[in-house]
């Protein structure tokens, strides 16, 4: 920027005087001008500069065994990662001789159950065996064959991850949709049902445990499918019940996948055999008359949730 100088001795009249811009005034005196007048006036009174940084003993030690600290710990850890890699192939080899062993078991079971089967209705004759058979296909303790159908659920693209915007919740099969299934089931009509071959019976349970879903005890796996066997009208009204209508709207706005398809001849499996308990009569506690046992002098006992309402 430019202006005229109306001073008689600048020269003659109407010579223009340039003054330096802020850019090339910035250039050519970087330092702020404090730091020059510190600098002068510390040289006046003969103080000395100020010492830059430096590393004293202390410090020095201290970063020496900061770094021989991180090299034991970095020479302990890769010491060490192969015990871990050791135990861990250990334990999956251990996992996996408990799977085998547990197969084993269960096919011995079958067996030993065919071999009693066989044997108790060579004892009974044949109206008695006959009876028993179909008290255990209804109780779901025998194996039974019919036609029927197969509901199929399994997990979305996104899985136990992706969670919907219209509150439909996740787009995996969880174990409301199971539970949700099957009564519906049975309310259309169905004799007997199976969820990945694990039989339902009467004290049967649906239910998560972890990450897991578990049927009675046993854990099952997507995909999931749950066969029924009944009468042909079943499928029709399955169709028109609560848990296909909302597991239709779930598989259309979150990608789960459910399916209903007719099934010939299906074969469902037996159920486990309950374990039996047997009720043996309570022992009523003796009261002492001056009531020091902590009971009232009714006799009433107490509460087993302890308390009443």
């Amino acid at each position: 920027m430019s202006e005229r100088s109306d001073d008689p001795g600048a020269g003659p009249r109407g010579a223009r005087v340039y003054t330096p811009d802020f850019l090339t005034e910035l250039f050519r005196n970087p330092l702020d001008p404090g730091y020059a007048d510190a600098a002068a006036r510390r040289a006046q009174t003969g103080q000395p500069a100020r010492p830059g940084w430096s590393v004293g003993p202390v410090s020095l030690v201290v970063v020496v065994l900061l770094g021989f600290l991180g090299a034991v710990a970095y020479r302990q850890t890769t010491a060490e990662e192969p015990g871990r890699a050791q135990a861990r192939s250990g334990l999956v080899a251990q996992i996996q001789q408990r799977q085998s062993e547990t197969d084993a078991m269960s096919v011995r079971a079958d067996d030993l159950r065919e071999e009693v089967n066989r044997q108790r209705e060579a004892a009974l004759g044949g109206s008695q065996a006959a009876r028993l058979r179909d008290l255990e296909a209804g109780t779901g303790l025998g194996k039974v064959r019919g036609d029927g159908l197969v509901v199929r659920l399994a997990d979305g693209p996104g899985g136990k991850d992706s969670l919907n915007a219209g509150n439909v919740g996740p787009s995996q099969v969880i174990y409301s949709d199971l539970q949700g299934v099957a009564n519906d089931l049975w309310g259309a009509g169905a004799e007997a049902i199976a969820i990945n071959g694990e039989r339902l019976t009467a004290t049967s349970t649906i239910r998560f445990a972890g990450q897991a879903i578990l049927v009675g005890i046993r854990p099952v796996t997507g995909p999931y499918e749950v066969s029924a066997i009944g009468p042909s009208s079943m499928r029709k009204r399955y169709e028109a019940s609560r848990s296909a209508l909302t597991m239709r709207k779930v598989a259309q706005d979150t990608g789960l996948s459910f399916a209903v398809r007719d099934a010939d001849n299906l074969t469902l499996p037996a159920a486990p055999e309950p374990r039996l308990r047997y009720a043996e009569p309570a022992v009523s506690p003796s009261v002492s008359p001056s009531g020091r046992d902590g009971s009232s002098g009714s006799g009433a006992s107490p509460s087993p949730s302890g308390g009443g309402r």
